[in-house]
C-alpha cells in the first residue's frame, strides 16, 4: 500500500470537504483507516508544492501520480466519489 499526499490550504471549503469524505468513507469502510496521508499545506510548504503537477486543493497523489484535483463548484458527492477513487488506488497499490 502507498501513502497518499494530500495538498490542502487552511479555511479551503473543498480541502475541509475532502477530509469530511475520508472521515466517512473510513467510517463505511474500515479497510480505508489502513491509508496513510502525508498532508501538506501548500503555502506553509511551497518547495514541496512546487515539487507537483496541480493547479487547486485539494489535490491527493500517490508518487508522484495525481489521482484527484478539486474544482471550483465541485459538489461533496462529486468529491466523496474522487476520494474513494483514491483510496482504492492506495490499498491497491
Amino acid at each position: 500500500m502507498k501513502e497518499v499526499t494530500f495538498f490542502y490550504i487552511d479555511g479551503c471549503p473543498y480541502c475541509t470537504q475532502a477530509r469530511k469524505a475520508i472521515r466517512e468513507l473510513t467510517e463505511e469502510n474500515p479497510s480505508y483507516a489502513s491509508v496513510s496521508f502525508r498532508e501538506i499545506e501548500e503555502h506553509a510548504n511551497p518547495e514541496i508544492a512546487d515539487q507537483y503537477d496541480y493547479w487547486a486543493t485539494p489535490s491527493m497523489f500517490i508518487d508522484h501520480d495525481k489521482y484527484y484535483e478539486a474544482h471550483i463548484g465541485e459538489k461533496y458527492e462529486e468529491c466523496k466519489a474522487h476520494v474513494k477513487e483514491v483510496l482504492d488506488a492506495a490499498l491497491a497499490s
